[in-house]
């Protein structure tokens, strides 16, 4: 496998703001703690960030608090104003954004630079989505009065992401959370803060007002959330991250009857049938698999493959696979970056190991290689029985698990059979088909002859146990809003 070494970061790390953001200014933790952010391609440490503590969330929900009334007042045209400055300012300064991300996440710089350009398109379209939280106005069937129903803002919102997608996360939840008219508490995954504060910075810099916005990195992750979610005054919980996670939340938000969002784990099959075009078909498993590595939600999971084409596909997917390029992410010619930490990188070899051990071949990759970092090389498993253990849990690395099957009913069923619903992929060439395979599979979302189903303006979720609501939009801001209705006579 094709390794470079480590290029330089060109960020100065000391400019970057590494205390909690409360009330539009950096403050440090309560109790003074900081952790460390680690490089993934070393496993040095970049730098260290504030500790956030229970009694710093409260603080946040306080300033969350106070600029809650001015803010839900706010003109819609300028909290659109303000988001469209935002994008304009993440667009400016992408470059930057995209090595911070490879720097604290590993990811490929051209992965990153994607992630940002994608990240900042949520501040476009939620400036454009502002000024569009339309009621409306009937007359009741009985003809008494009239039903006037108003959006108003849900109130304070709690969001949690995740470190796959610092920035896009971030925005995704923050975008229409701001264009509905609420202030929120962001709490970033703690290895990938400091993109997170990055994003504070560039939100106070559109013009966001003190107290709107708050970042509260912490390691004490559940404890800080759960005070948050105990807190009477928060309204919204947005989380994304594994399902095993989201349960405990959903749990404990029941307890203030809080709205939640959840986007949780995936097992996204990828059917490809025999009528396929083979080419687009090894192009969008290149994608569905290996954007940011295999560390995504909406990542291929289980490659199933009508057995007829399934030798030549296998063998198109496996010469991909071994050219691409392992190392550091900062160097522009690496492909395929680090995984985030040692325990993502252990996870993943131990899922490779149980496969093989049950019969699989490793015909590419397999193995971590043997230098400083969190890497995993990328890999195509061969004869992968349909029970493997492989096929249960979401894999989160460069690893593609291929499993043939006969017709389309035993397609649907193996994709099926899983407690996700994120999305899925089908490859064929016969349109009636496609569709029908649509609608038979149990997911939120269907990539058809396509690798990537990502787009601000869709709808993004999942059914099952991949959570509940929908993020991007119309339906996006939806979340932030509540139906307020009137009963009244004219």
């Amino acid at each position: 496998m094709p390794e470079t070494t480590s290029a330089p970061s060109p960020l100065r790390v000391a400019d970057l703001l590494t205390d909690l953001y409360v009330g539009g200014k950096g403050v440090p933790a309560a109790d003074g703690g900081r952790f460390d952010v680690v490089d993934p391609a070393t496993g040095s440490v970049i730098t260290t960030v504030a500790d956030g503590t229970v009694q710093d969330a409260i603080a946040a929900v306080d300033a969350a608090e106070k600029a809650a009334a001015e803010w839900a007042a706010t003109a819609p045209r300028e909290r659109a104003e303000i988001l469209r400055r935002a994008f304009e300012l993440m667009t400016a300064q992408a470059d930057d954004l995209a090595r911070l991300i490879t720097l604290e996440n590993g990811k490929a710089l051209a992965d990153a630079r994607g992630e940002v350009a994608y990240a900042a398109e949520f501040f476009r379209w939620y400036s454009e989505e502002a000024v569009r939280a339309t009621g409306e106005v009937v007359t009741a069937p009985s003809g008494t009065n009239k039903i006037l129903v108003l959006q108003q803002p849900v109130g304070i919102c709690v969001l949690v992401t995740p470190w796959n997608f610092p920035a896009a996360m971030a925005t995704r939840k923050i975008g229409p959370a701001l264009a509905a008219g609420c202030t929120m508490v962001l709490k970033p995954a703690s290895d990938t803060p400091l993109t997170a504060l990055a994003m504070a910075r560039i939100l106070e810099d559109a013009g966001v007002p003190p107290g709107v916005v708050n970042v509260l990195p912490a390691r004490r992750s559940g404890a800080v959330v759960s005070a948050m979610l105990h807190d009477p005054r928060v309204r919204k919980l947005s989380f994304t991250g594994s399902t095993e996670v989201g349960r405990i939340l959903l749990s404990e938000a029941a307890d203030q009857v809080i709205n939640c969002s959840m986007e949780l784990g995936g097992n996204a099959p990828f059917l490809v049938f025999a009528d396929a075009d083979l080419d687009a078909a090894v192009d969008g498993a290149m994608v569905a698999k290996m954007r940011n590595a295999g560390e995504a939600c909406t990542a291929a999971n289980r490659f199933y493959v009508e057995a007829s084409i399934a030798d030549e596909f296998s063998r198109r997917l496996a010469e991909r696979m071994k050219a691409l390029r392992v190392g550091p992410g900062l160097d522009e010619t690496n492909q395929v970056g680090p995984l985030v930490n040692g325990d993502t990188a252990a996870k993943v070899e131990e899922l490779v190991r149980r496969a093989v051990d049950a019969g699989a071949k490793a015909v590419v990759g397999g193995r971590r290689p043997e230098r400083e970092g969190y890497y995993y090389e990328p890999t195509v498993l061969l004869d992968v029985t349909p029970d493997s253990p492989i096929l249960k849990e979401e894999i989160f690395g460069p690893v593609a698990p291929i499993v043939t099957f006969e017709d389309e009913a035993e397609a649907i069923r193996l994709a099926n059979a899983t407690e996700y619903g994120l999305v899925s992929y089908v490859f064929t060439g016969d349109l009636a088909r496609g569709l029908r395979l649509s609608e038979a599979l149990d997911s939120g979302m269907v990539g058809l002859n396509r690798g990537l189903v990502s787009d601000p303006a869709a709808p993004f979720g999942g059914t099952k146990q991949s959570g509940v609501g929908r993020e991007g939009g119309h339906h996006g801001m939806l979340d932030y809003l509540e139906a307020k209705y009137i009963a009244v006579n004219w």
